[in-house]
């Protein structure tokens, strides 16, 4: 919250500095210093703060502290890993569930605030900007929909979160008070509802890949329903995305044939996709600004790669840049998945691989000898030229993609043909035969679909399992639900710890 206001005067400068949220969509050059209250004034200067709204979802999967590795940290299917027991003191700590309000990092909290802050300022300084109506209408619903994204991310997190609808300054922000996580998702159910209307049902492909459409917006509405506990809502908005499952929906979207092909690196904004955050190696990010929102890669890559990676020459093994291991996978996914036709692209098996003299690797912390497969890092996406060759992967993440929709919509049907359905479809992509839905059935294959894509901790805290899978993690039943507020944040305001947390 803090370190809003440090941002409000100078909000152009920081949107035209962090530059495009996709390849495609828009590259704004910086055009000099605009005050804040005089910098919307056309449509271009509304686009480039509009790509500063959009930045701000790159944290699924860029730095450090990303979503995807600290979700995937504090799950039963992974460990945090890295280079020892001190390596990230954030993740560590999440993976062993004994985050306190010091060692919780607190731009899970920030970064989030601040696409909301942006949000909020495009959105006070829209009506007065020339330009046409109907694109003030779709900028409008865009950050709209961003907005609901991150308070999505920040109630699930955190739950006792302030709703900031207007940007805050120096004489307010400090008189901020939390809201009921029911006052949230309200809102958040608004800025879904009203963008909804005002998104395209679909956007050019050559240059606007990574913006967003009805149909995300959509699948995103349903999810938040779903984890209300709105099941009839769930199920009703999540068949306007999904459609005839197996079958081309009406914006076009369809399950891809092979599963693997989600994560061939060139792949990006393929028919499954929903919304999907781009990473580029053009933005030459280097260690100055790895983190501040500047840096453009995908982060995530470099993380879960093994150390020190060697293979002999003639080995089958593939070709690999070393990384840092993270998001390592544990014993019980790997017993899980290991029959599973998605193990492959899932799972990428060094410990065979090191027993067949075919690779080697150095172990790093918790190492089990299995590696996140959909996301370790290619030597073809090593970047060559400039920045660091480590932060420059440009491998895209998924937020949402129709395979999540389908089992979310069958979750929340329960039961019945269409629920069957959906099931169906998701595991005849990879040749499974059918299973009768269940909710276990549901439960366990959005394991083995969805491995790695940072939801499992979520889902386990909304089925009410995470108590049981991660008992010996160290998990308190009644707390680690959710994160400690960070404590720079209730220093000096109105703001309250959550229960639990000193």
């Amino acid at each position: 919250m803090k370190t809003i206001k440090y941002k409000y005067i100078f909000i152009a400068i920081a949107i035209v500095s962090f530059g495009s949220c996709s390849e495609e969509f828009v590259d704004v050059a910086p055009k000099g210093s605009f005050l804040s209250e005089n910098y919307y004034s056309n449509e271009g200067q509304a686009t480039a703060a509009l790509v500063g709204v959009y930045d701000a979802i790159r944290k699924n999967s860029g730095g450090f502290e990303n979503m995807m590795a600290m979700m995937n940290a504090g799950s039963d299917d992974f460990y945090a890993g890295g280079g020892g027991s001190t390596d990230g003191e954030g993740i560590q700590n999440f993976s062993t569930h004994s985050l306190t309000s010091t060692n919780i990092p607190g731009s899970f909290w920030n970064d989030h605030y601040q696409g909301i802050f942006r949000a909020n300022t495009l959105l006070s300084k829209l009506p007065d900007v020339a330009m046409s109506d109907d694109l003030k209408s779709r900028f409008a619903g865009e950050t709209k929909a961003l907005r609901a994204i991150y308070y999505f991310n920040l109630v699930r997190m955190f739950k006792n979160v302030p709703l900031l609808l207007d940007p805050l300054t120096t004489t307010n922000m400090y008189n901020v008070e939390q809201a009921t996580s029911e006052a949230v998702y309200a809102q958040i159910e608004k800025d879904l509802t009203e963008a909804i209307p005002a998104l395209p049902a679909s956007v050019p492909a050559d240059t606007e890949s990574g913006r967003l459409t009805k149909g995300g917006a959509q699948a995103m509405l349903g999810k938040v329903y779903l984890f209300e506990g709105k099941k009839a809502e769930a199920a009703a908005v999540l068949a306007e995305v999904n459609g005839t499952p197996g079958a081309a929906n009406q914006y076009g979207n369809k399950l891809l044939t092979k599963f693997s092909d989600l994560w061939v690196v060139s792949n990006k904004f393929n028919t499954e996709s929903l919304i999907e955050v781009s990473h580029t190696s053009a933005g030459n990010s280097d260690w100055g600004f790895w983190g501040s929102g500047r840096d453009e890669g995908n982060s995530v890559n470099i993380m879960v790669g093994p150390r020190t990676y060697s293979k002999p020459a003639g080995s089958p093994a593939p070709d690999l840049p070393s990384g840092w291991s993270f998001n390592v996978i544990t014993q019980d996914l790997y017993d899980a998945i290991k029959l599973d036709p998605r193990f492959a692209a899932t799972v990428l098996d060094l410990k065979a691989m090191k027993a067949a003299g075919e690779a080697d690797y150095i172990g790093g912390y918790q190492d089990t000898g299995y590696f996140l497969n959909k996301f370790v890092p290619r030597k073809e996406d090593v970047r060559t030229g400039g920045g660091a060759a480590e932060l420059n992967y440009k491998q895209n993440s998924y937020i949402i993609r129709l395979a999540d929709t389908y089992l979310m919509e069958a979750e929340a049907l329960g039961s019945g043909a269409r629920a069957q359905a959906l099931l169906d479809a998701v595991r005849s992509r990879v040749g499974l035969p059918s299973v009768p839905v269940t909710l276990a059935a549901i439960k366990n294959e959005r394991r083995m679909e969805l491995a790695g894509e940072g939801l499992r901790f979520f889902d386990l805290v909304r089925w009410g399992d995470a108590a049981a899978k991660l008992a010996n993690r160290g998990f308190n039943a009644g707390v680690d639900e959710i994160f400690p507020i960070p404590t720079r944040e209730l220093q000096g305001t109105k703001l309250k710890q959550n229960p639990g947390y000193n």
